[in-house]
């Protein structure tokens, strides 16, 4: 069990070594520079500038300082929002968009799985059929047209919510709305499929026949196995969402990491990029080395590399 978990740690750090170098690199790859402008500066106050964030350095000792600094959660300063350090813009625009995006995750998770248990325990009936059209039909659509037809008609036409910002609770009903639509609907149709596949399984028809009460069979054995590709996804999916979507917060004109991120980029601000781009990493492979944690807790032979016959 240790050796699972050390291995999964080791992985996981590895991995973000690797995404730093490889953003590093493609950052000094792209043509230009931080200070590239329309209008071009004078020579000498851009060599004043590289020398000033030390990008007249070679290369290599450029990229030894930064993974220095990544090493003490320094991530160095902004090129284009002078005197801040990109710490502080993440510390500043982070928590907005990780605030909306833990409601929506909250609200996937809190919807989705029973959505997909009643559908597969309703199988075929008017209710599994209302579920998967549903569903369906929020896999298919785009988060940029559920926001925008939610604020024309809510916001804009009926006048419900607030079209901008976030100025009270009913302003986060349309951007979680509009995070959730997809997840929520791919959830629902992957809890639905796993528990109709569970259900079918040998040992779920031995334990009926043995007399156990259908309601332990429905959650101590069928639901746990068929949580397995559920979690799979959810973790990624976390990441994804609490790190902020540009599309949505620009339509609901929030102050998230999402749009800043694109904003750097348009900029070419390159601390930022790597920035941002590290700390969506890290939480990325934070959620999948949970999910690697959860699998061992959910199916201790995943934990104890050995397989089993049911």
């Amino acid at each position: 069990m240790k050796n699972y978990y050390v291995g999964r740690i080791t992985s996981a750090i590895f991995t973000l070594f690797l995404i730093a170098t490889i953003t590093f690199f493609m950052m000094h790859a792209i043509p230009g520079g931080p200070f590239t402008r329309e209008r071009q500066l004078p020579p000498e106050i851009e060599q004043a500038m590289l020398e000033r964030y030390h990008l007249d350095d070679p290369l290599l000792v450029q990229y030894k300082d930064y993974m220095l600094g990544l090493l003490t959660f320094d991530m160095g300063p902004s090129f284009r929002e002078r005197g801040r350090m990109v710490n502080d813009l993440i510390a500043l625009k982070f928590p907005t968009s990780a605030k909306i995006g833990l409601i929506a995750v909250l609200c996937i998770l809190a919807l989705a799985i029973p959505l997909g248990i009643i559908s597969a325990l309703k199988q075929n009936r008017p209710i599994d059929y209302l579920v998967m059209f549903s569903a369906t039909l929020g896999v298919t659509i785009p988060s940029f047209v559920i926001a925008t037809v939610f604020a024309y008609i809510f916001a804009v036409r009926l006048g419900w919510v607030p079209a901008l910002g976030l100025t009270s609770w009913k302003s986060y009903i349309g951007p979680v709305i509009a995070l959730s639509g997809y997840s929520l609907s791919f959830v629902t149709r992957l809890t639905r499929s796993s528990m109709l596949e569970v259900l079918r399984q040998d040992y779920i028809r031995t334990a009926r026949a043995n007399g156990i009460p259908e309601w332990k069979v429905l959650f101590k054995h069928a639901l746990k196995n068929a949580l397995i590709p559920v979690v799979t996804y959810v973790g990624p999916m976390i990441a994804a969402i609490i790190t902020g979507s540009f599309v949505v917060e620009k339509i609901f004109d929030l102050n998230g990491l999402g749009v800043y991120f694109v904003t750097a980029v348009e900029k070419r601000d390159y601390t930022m990029i790597m920035g941002t781009t590290v700390t969506y990493a890290a939480i990325y492979v934070v959620m999948v080395l949970l999910v690697d944690v959860a699998y061992s807790f959910i199916d201790p032979r995943i934990r104890l590399g050995k397989k089993r016959e049911d």
